[in-house]
């Protein structure tokens, strides 16, 4: 039976990640993964046989970036035929030995990465997707899959070569950020909208985000499109291990939930992307087996966008009592953590600190924002507001993309603009694609973020040449109480401290033991700390949070008053928002006495949320 003919009668499971399973191996992912079908296939052939062994009916070939382009980043640029064939025939191989239908499917990347995109014609492109097109087709892939395309126009593009390459079945499947949107900006109507009229047998979205961001996006495509739509999610945000290896920890039964949610919602084929694994895709075969006689197709959610906030009081000058003053007589510290608006215009920013001014927060951290967005930098947003709305504000500034030199000069320009509090971050790069941060700097972390503007209040700088003046900075560096070993995460934050961080500023908290035994270990370093919150007011953003963001730990009993009250019907959203600023209102009562000060996240539009937190801290 043909992939077309099979997508259409009944829900098909998708593999799981390949290179997370590689990686996993011991390969590191600035290697030619592909490569490994010559140089590793029993390694290959064993993945591909771990996936059929749970469950899978469709498995994807070992091909992903094995085109002239890619390949030739390793130099591997004149074995695309020999590499993407290997892939085929391993993949077939077990595909026969599993003893049942399974379809094999061709995975067809970008032509280029990120980094190439503004270097290489669309001719060009067609020429080398057609390249390795030709090749898979050749072997006899039941199916080709067009995966993780950021760009529209690549995927038209895309689409076309292979519709032209011969008659096989095709899958099209563009990437979202979590905001709902390509890379390229285009929304699920629009993908929808521009790939229904082309010869697809499927239309879909894998890769950058995990299941819950997707299953809005499964279900736009669902209503724009009336073909089958496949759904392939990341197993939630990697965690940072070193500087080059990444972990993912969502656990199976909460993904195979979701992707039980979008097979519920119509979707044809299910399956996963980065992080995910064997373990997961058994999970959710079995979840999705037991499933039956539900209605294709889900309602969908209304959304309401609140009115927009008139300016509150005209900003005042900023007088004595600044952070570091409060912080050295440790006077309890109030702030609002506010995001850089996407599109590089401030005045929504400006729009939100004249609202919250008029609830008597002077002081705002600016945070550096984790979206692939065009966006304004923190710097620049923080020295915008104590410019033009007359508050103090604090920078988040990470490292991750930067080099030494580039942070030096940012700093030292900074401060002579009047900058003078900033939160050290190592951060994350946005994840952009099928691995994520490849393309990093990573020049220096945190620690090194922290010595360096040490040494800049000393008057030196990175290489220990005096400078013409000291700076005056007041050096704060980020710790997480949520950490998986907490143990370590102690250790490190008293690094930080000797680094010369002057305060500390937690991740968002949502449960106070592990809070308590930070506090109490770094009791005798006499370091002002500052809890950082962010008000659940869903559970969806609370089970999002709890189960594909690294290192946060949501109390079991938090999701079940949020999942109890957003199951009493029309009345869930207003009901789930009062439990969570409840909750979050109780934990800041009981926190206050073992902190110095707290950092209140704003909830998006919401600024109405922040009163009762701040009720809580009067």
């Amino acid at each position: 039976m043909r992939f077309d003919e099979a997508c259409g009668r009944r829900i098909l499971i998708g593999d799981g990640a390949m290179g997370t399973m590689l990686h996993a191996a011991g390969n590191t992912l600035d290697r030619a993964l592909p490569e490994l079908n010559l140089s590793d296939p029993s390694l290959v052939a064993t993945i591909h046989e771990s996936y059929l062994s749970s469950g899978a009916d469709l498995i994807q070939t070992n091909t992903f970036g094995a085109n002239r382009l890619w390949l030739g980043d390793q130099g591997y640029a004149d074995k695309v035929t020999d590499i993407n064939r290997a892939g085929v025939r391993l993949a077939a191989a077990a595909a026969r030995e599993s003893g049942r239908e399974v379809f094999v499917a061709g995975s067809v990347s970008p032509a280029v990465t990120a980094l190439q995109r503004h270097r290489v014609d669309a001719a060009e492109r067609a020429a080398v997707l057609r390249e390795q097109i030709e090749v898979l087709v050749g072997e006899g892939v039941d199916v080709v899959v067009l995966e993780t395309f950021g760009y529209l126009d690549e995927l038209v593009e895309a689409v076309r070569v292979a519709a032209d390459v011969g008659d096989v079945p095709i899958i099209a499947q563009a990437t979202f950020a979590g905001d709902g949107h390509t890379l390229g900006g285009e929304t699920a109507h629009e993908v929808a909208s521009a790939l229904s009229g082309l010869p697809i047998a499927m239309l879909g979205t894998n890769c950058t985000i995990g299941p819950q961001r997707m299953l809005s996006v499964v279900e736009d495509l669902i209503r724009f499109t009336s073909l089958p739509v496949s759904a392939q999610p990341n197993a939630g945000q990697p965690r940072l291990l070193g500087r080059r290896r990444f972990e993912f920890n969502i656990d199976g039964t909460y993904f195979a939930r979701y992707l039980r949610r979008f097979a519920e919602a119509g979707a044809g084929l299910v399956g996963g992307c980065c992080g995910t694994t064997p373990t997961h895709i058994r999970v959710a075969a079995d979840s999705i087996a037991e499933w039956s006689g539900a209605a294709a197709g889900s309602a969908a959610r209304p959304v309401t966008r609140p009115a927009p906030y008139s300016r509150g009081p005209e900003p005042v000058r900023i007088g004595e009592g600044g952070l570091a003053d409060r912080l050295t007589r440790r006077r309890f510290v109030t702030a609002a953590e506010i995001e850089p608006p996407v599109g590089g215009v401030a005045d929504t920013a400006m729009d939100t600190v004249a609202a919250l001014r008029g609830r008597g927060i002077a002081l705002y951290a600016v945070s550096a924002g984790d979206s692939a967005r065009a966006r304004l930098g923190s710097v620049s947003m923080a020295l915008h507001l104590q410019q033009h709305a007359g508050v103090e504000s604090v920078a988040t500034v990470t490292t991750w993309d930067k080099s030494i030199m580039t942070l030096q000069a940012e700093l030292l320009g900074a401060h002579a603009l009047g900058m003078r509090s900033i939160i050290c971050e190592t951060g994350n790069p946005p994840v952009l694609g099928d691995y994520p941060a490849v393309d990093g700097v990573w020049e220096v972390d945190a620690l090194g973020l922290i010595s360096l503007l040490s040494a800049l209040n000393s008057g030196r700088d990175s290489n220990g040449l005096p400078l013409t003046t000291k700076t005056s900075f007041c050096i704060g560096a980020r710790i997480n109480p949520g950490a998986e070993d907490l143990t370590t995460e102690i250790t490190r934050s008293r690094a930080k401290i000797r680094a010369g961080a002057q305060f500390l500023v937690t991740s968002p908290v949502y449960e106070l033991a592990a809070l308590r035994r930070m506090v109490d270990a770094l009791a005798e370093e006499d370091v002002p700390i500052l809890l950082s919150v962010a008000p659940l007011l869903s559970f969806e953003e609370a089970d999002y949070l709890a189960h594909e963001v690294p290192d946060v730990t949501i109390p079991a009993a938090t999701l079940t008053a949020l999942e109890s009250a957003g199951a009493q019907g029309a009345r869930s959203a207003h009901s789930a928002r009062s439990v969570g600023l409840d909750l979050m209102a109780g934990l800041l009562t009981e926190a206050r006495p073992l902190v110095d000060g707290v950092v209140v996240r704003v909830p998006g539009d919401d600024l109405a949320a922040l009163d009762p937190l701040l009720a809580a801290l009067a």
